[in-house]
């Protein structure tokens, strides 16, 4: 972890920060301990909804996605997915005009592969393990050729790195669409609404009043917004789990989260189904997708009058509930 290895760095002056300028943080979760670093000179790229509110919170300057200006550090906390972390550590090196880049990340998230390809690609300092993980600094990166791509899915979709299913459509979203009724209409929410795809589907029914979108990660409304060309659709930068609107919806669908990193998390998508449940209208209904294993059911049962499986496959199963048992709103 950054704050286990970072101060390691620190000792003997092994490492050290330059005395002015800013500093940009990539990616640090929401309960890191960054009481390291001068806080007046940082700001915090977190692109993901929740974890941005909690360093705002904390009095933190933070941006959604990578903010211009010159920097005179860098700190990338590597992220599960290859391709974002390789895009942030490019932004970095950008940032810095080929200046000092820190990087930071555990055994599991691929940090070893990455620091054995940065040290062919930059002037490494140092590098100190410890915590299952790797912290390294360098400067002089060559990584121009890592930045942040496009993808073009089938049927003109785009993805960027850092977003749920980035490589091809979720098994789970086309399961969901397959059970999807045909006579959709009036307000509809779609809670972690990713890039787009269910969001098309949806609005292919004419008597859909209104579609909202909501996501957590703003690379992932972004390319929702170059996805989905229709002024019937709201695009919602926040949690799906605390997410509350006016009016409730005719429908809502979702196909929640289950992870926390690569730690499986069943309560993330029971929050979703309390949010449902608390946005639906009594004569309304809230359609989810989940992997055969979750166990939702329960949840699905204390918040809602009629819980039935209407399709799935041999790993997905798709699930309607009715008649919410209403939260005070």
């Amino acid at each position: 972890m950054f704050q286990t290895r970072y101060p390691l760095a620190l000792k003997d002056g092994a490492l050290t920060l330059p005395d002015t300028g800013s500093i940009v943080v990539f990616g640090p979760a929401a309960d890191a301990n960054l009481s390291d670093l001068p806080k007046d000179r940082c700001v915090i790229v977190a692109p993901d909804f929740p974890v941005h509110n909690a360093w705002e919170k904390r009095g933190w300057t933070v941006s959604a996605t990578p903010p211009e200006g010159e920097f005179t550090a860098a700190i990338v906390c590597v992220p599960r997915a290859k391709a974002l972390a390789q895009a942030w550590i490019a932004a970095a090196s950008a940032a810095t005009n080929g200046g000092l880049i820190i990087v930071d990340g555990q055994k599991t998230d691929g940090i070893e592969s990455l620091l054995k390809a940065l040290s062919k690609r930059s002037t490494t300092q140092g590098v100190i393990s410890k915590a299952h993980g790797k912290i390294a600094w360098m400067t002089d990166a060559d990584v121009a050729d890592w930045a942040a791509t496009t993808n073009v899915l089938p049927d003109g979709f785009i993805t960027r790195p850092g977003v749920f299913s980035a490589d091809g459509i979720d098994k789970g979203s086309a399961a969901l669409i397959a059970a999807l009724p045909k006579d959709i209409k009036g307000r509809v929410a779609d809670l972690g609404a990713g890039w787009g795809y269910l969001a098309r589907h949806i609005l292919s029914h004419e008597n859909v009043a209104e579609l909202h979108l909501v996501e957590a990660n703003i690379t992932a409304l972004d390319c929702a917004r170059e996805n989905i060309k229709d002024e019937r659709v709201q695009f919602i930068w926040g949690d799906a789990t605390t997410h509350v609107n006016v009016t409730p919806y005719d429908l809502i669908i979702s196909n929640p989260p289950f992870h926390t990193g690569r730690k499986g998390d069943p309560d993330i998508g029971r929050a979703f189904i309390r949010s449902a449940a608390n946005n639906v209208k009594v004569a309304g209904q809230f359609i989810m997708v989940a992997n055969r294993h979750l166990p939702y059911e329960e949840t699905l049962s204390q918040h809602f009058n009629e819980v039935a499986e209407i399709g799935g496959t041999s790993a997905f199963k798709v699930i309607r509930c009715a008649k919410p048992r209403r939260a005070k709103r």
